[in-house]
């Protein structure tokens, strides 16, 4: 038996996220039938139409601009630490010469 090879990673614009979960809401067609007529996967529709329920105050749930705010904050605070430990390092250093 052949494995299937990993689908490469695919990013697509929000005007484009937007219209499928337009597609979505009207119930016309079930989230299966849209991502297969789109050849995406469902799980990613699924998650475009539950984030865009949280953004709408739909549902609980962190909104997209929380999750990039945390994003950010969460970037911001590895570097700090990364800051901390190399001055630390320094610290150390300059102290072990100076005795």
């Amino acid at each position: 038996m052949g494995k299937k090879k990993p689908r490469p990673r695919r990013s697509f614009t929000p005007e484009f996220k937007v219209e499928i979960v337009e597609l979505c809401r009207r119930g016309d067609r079930s989230v299966g039938q849209i991502a297969k007529y789109f050849d995406l996967t469902e799980t990613a529709v699924r998650l475009w139409v539950s984030q865009a329920e949280v953004d709408a105050g739909e549902r609980d749930g962190l909104t997209s601009s929380e999750r990039e705010e945390l994003a950010a904050l969460r970037r911001e605070n590895r570097r700090l630490r990364e800051d901390v430990d190399i001055l630390k390092r320094a610290t150390a250093f300059f102290a072990k010469e100076t005795r």
